[in-house]
């Protein structure tokens, strides 16, 4: 019997938080596999359960080999993950959601195993047109699409979840692979001018991290091979998020592949979307996360 659960990317920020929620949730032992390129062994847990693997998952077929008529599902949260960067280091992009997408993909598909795939927003907006606007955007679609034909020619199963701007516990703060609500939160410990990229009234629907997967648990969970969307229902500008902090801002010049609204759609690659909504109020985090760090 199938009874492992492998998550790509499961020492990051998403997969770190999700891991410890299957081990609330669930009886099964779980893999990660992570390359550390923005990972940490800090969101290492000590459980008998799980087992930490390090690789790229271009190498998926390698590295777990030995596991793969034990796995069940697989969380594939492991990619490049920010737009801006993805200008910067386009190899990386690709590599990792190209080359390592694809390769996880045909792992499940060779394995009968059931595919968990973290989608994004930075996609969806204008009408499907925001896709061309960054490495990133561009590579998720072009995944997307890949998922459609692999289920038209192979009756291949997986569920879609799209991620809106996810903050929370573990969330990068500094470096290339920040939030912007690490990021903030790291300029207001260190008592410097919030970084707001011009015009600043990018609006995002900030959400938090266990909204988030709660979702991803509920779509294994109901086992429905459907898109979801997970988000907050509120919409805030970057200015009024920087505003909340009550803190010094700073605005710097605009960036490339820069969106300037998150878009909530109905309809993703010709699939309805089972639209979900977060319950933590960002208002409402960072009230208390000042109230903490003023204590």
């Amino acid at each position: 019997m199938k009874k492992l659960i492998l998550v790509t990317g499961g020492a990051g920020f998403v997969g770190s938080n999700l891991i410890e929620f299957l081990l609330i949730k669930t009886k099964s032992n779980i893999i990660s596999l992570d390359n550390y390129s923005s990972g940490s062994k800090k969101n290492h847990f000590k459980d008998k359960r799980i087992k930490y693997l390090v690789g790229n998952t271009s190498n998926i077929k390698r590295i777990a080999e030995k596991y793969k008529k034990k796995i069940h599902s697989i969380f594939h949260f492991g990619e490049f993950a920010r737009i801006y960067q993805s200008f910067e280091d386009f190899d990386k992009c690709y590599d990792s959601n190209s080359i390592g997408t694809k390769a996880v993909f045909k792992f499940c598909l060779d394995n009968k195993i059931k595919l968990i795939y973290s989608a994004t927003s930075a996609s969806l907006g204008d009408n499907g047109k925001d896709k061309n606007l960054s490495p990133y955007a561009f590579t998720k679609s072009k995944n997307l699409e890949l998922l459609e034909n692999l289920k038209k020619w192979f009756k291949f199963k997986f569920e879609v979840i799209y991620f809106y701007n996810v903050y929370g516990p573990r969330q990068i703060k500094t470096g290339k692979m920040a939030t912007v609500i690490g990021i903030f939160e790291d300029k207001y410990l260190k008592n410097k001018p919030l970084t707001v990229v011009k015009p600043g009234n990018q609006s995002r629907r900030f959400t938090h991290i266990q909204d988030t997967i709660k979702v991803c648990y509920y779509a294994w969970k109901k086992n429905r091979c459907t898109h979801y969307s997970i988000s907050n229902k509120r919409s805030y500008t970057i200015l009024e998020v920087a505003r909340m902090f009550k803190s010094k801002i700073k605005l710097i010049e605009a960036r490339p592949g820069e969106r300037y609204a998150s878009a909530l759609t109905k309809i993703s690659q010709n699939n309805k979307i089972s639209r979900k909504f977060g319950k933590i109020n960002l208002k409402d985090y960072i009230s208390s996360f000042i109230k903490d760090e003023n204590l």
